[in-house]
């Protein structure tokens, strides 16, 4: 029991990640000065006045770029691609607005070998996701791989964005599609 407990202690304070299910990290997100510590050893940039909330996930959080004044709120899943090629990256740039609950990934399962099933087929090649300053991402609302979000944009509440949105852009649905220009 202590040696699994040793053992999961190790494994939360160095693995490439934060979320609830790293319990002996996790804690440290209740406190500001506690918090900003461990997200600026474990991400790849933490900008000022930046938070990563409680409930909040990051998986290869060494390549995710938070910038300022950025709030991650609970239940929100930033999922990078946890190898060592600078390809599956997720950059949120300054003064963006993310929703509880929003899920970004920067890449999806393989399902083209009918004769395999999903789970033995791997990974696509990741594709990297950026969060372009000012923009406003809803809550729930899901970013796939390869997806760029302009400058100021809006990201409809629940929506599946699949493509980059344009800056300046209200884009909502699913998939997202452009329903208004700022």
């Amino acid at each position: 029991m202590i040696r699994a407990l040793l053992n999961k202690r190790k494994f939360d304070t160095e693995s490439d990640r934060l979320g609830p299910d790293c319990p002996f990290t996790h804690w440290r997100l209740y406190f500001s000065e506690t918090m900003v510590a461990l997200c600026k050893r474990k991400f790849k940039h933490f900008g000022n006045n930046a938070a990563f909330r409680p409930g909040a996930y990051a998986v290869a959080a060494s390549k995710i770029s938070i910038g300022d004044n950025v709030v991650i709120r609970p239940s929100t899943f930033l999922f990078a691609y946890p190898n060592n090629s600078e390809e599956g990256c997720i950059t949120i740039e300054n003064n963006v607005l993310v929703g509880s609950g929003v899920h970004i990934y920067v890449s999806n399962h393989t399902f083209s070998d009918k004769t395999k099933p999903i789970i033995a087929q791997g990974h696509d090649k990741p594709k990297s996701v950026t969060l372009e300053e000012g923009c406003w991402v809803g809550a729930n609302a899901t970013i796939l791989g390869g997806v760029t979000i302009g400058k100021n944009a809006v990201v409809g509440a629940g929506a599946v964005v699949t493509k980059n949105v344009p800056a300046f852009t209200v884009v909502a649905g699913n998939p997202a599609k452009v329903i208004k220009h700022i």
